[in-house]
């Protein structure tokens, strides 16, 4: 039977609860952010809300390839918090900040494809704690190292990996499955402790990723195919390509 919603219709605040996250207190004055070759257009309601809408600009020609191109064009964004980047296809959108904002500031940005689907988020100044007392079957698809963003000796990675499979679910109850930026060491052996995609930097943690939605992340293939399955194929994706190609590229600004 085909599923409803994504593993169990689990949220990712539910399985970052987990974690014991929390984010640092009330709300800030939201400072502008700014885009290169990008232009800003005024959000519907009067509040300081910033949509950005990344412009097109000049690419060189793509060869023919047997597979889908990369976007053709790409810009990069600054944060509103004005100390991060990335880059990201000038087709997809980003709302900085995105919510309330931590104590004392911070990054809170949500990146959307260009017809409106939540892709990543990206916030720093987060509280983090974890306690690891189950651990579950794991699959990591991919894994790559951030040198740019190391802090005190420890080099955070690019990960888009999964947990539970089809005889063991994973926390709560259900597989999952999730991209993004962790300073966790690489699993090993034939169990993980739940997905920690939380990163070390000032002044504490940050996080840039989200977790795999087959209603968000557009998926070939077969829609009665189990969720996990869904995830490899995801991975094959352009769009997948391209998200990763932004949150590899986040660095610090300047």
């Amino acid at each position: 039977m085909r599923r409803s919603a994504w593993p169990g219709a689990v949220s990712p605040a539910v399985l970052l609860s987990l974690s014991l996250l929390t984010a640092c207190g009330g709300p800030a004055g939201p400072p502008q952010g700014t885009s290169s070759a990008a232009s800003a257009t005024a959000s519907a309601t009067p509040t300081s809300t910033e949509m950005t809408t990344a412009a097109a600009s000049a690419s060189a020609s793509a060869s023919p390839s047997a597979t889908p191109p990369p976007s053709a064009s790409w810009t990069t964004y600054t944060t509103a918090a004005g100390d991060l980047a990335f880059d990201l296809p000038s087709t997809w959108h980003i709302k900085d900040p995105a919510g309330e904002l931590a104590e004392g500031g911070g990054a809170f940005a949500e990146v959307t494809s260009e017809d409106g689907r939540l892709l990543a988020t990206l916030r720093t100044n987060m509280a983090t704690g974890s306690t690891c007392t189950e651990k579950y079957p794991y699959s990591v698809l991919e894994s790559q190292e951030m040198p740019q963003l190391g802090q005190y000796g420890t080099v955070p990675r690019y990960t888009f990996e999964t947990r539970g499979n089809d005889t063991a679910a994973g926390p709560p109850d259900t597989p999952a499955a999730a991209y993004g930026i962790t300073s966790a060491p690489h699993p090993e052996g034939d169990s993980a402790c739940y997905m920690f995609h939380f990163f070390t930097w000032p002044p504490n943690a940050a996080t840039f990723g989200a977790f795999y939605n087959p209603e968000l992340n557009r998926t070939p293939g077969d829609a009665s195919l189990p969720y996990l399955e869904k995830a490899k194929l995801y991975a094959g994706t352009q769009e997948y390509r391209d998200i990763k190609r932004m949150i590899t590229s986040l660095r610090p600004a300047g």
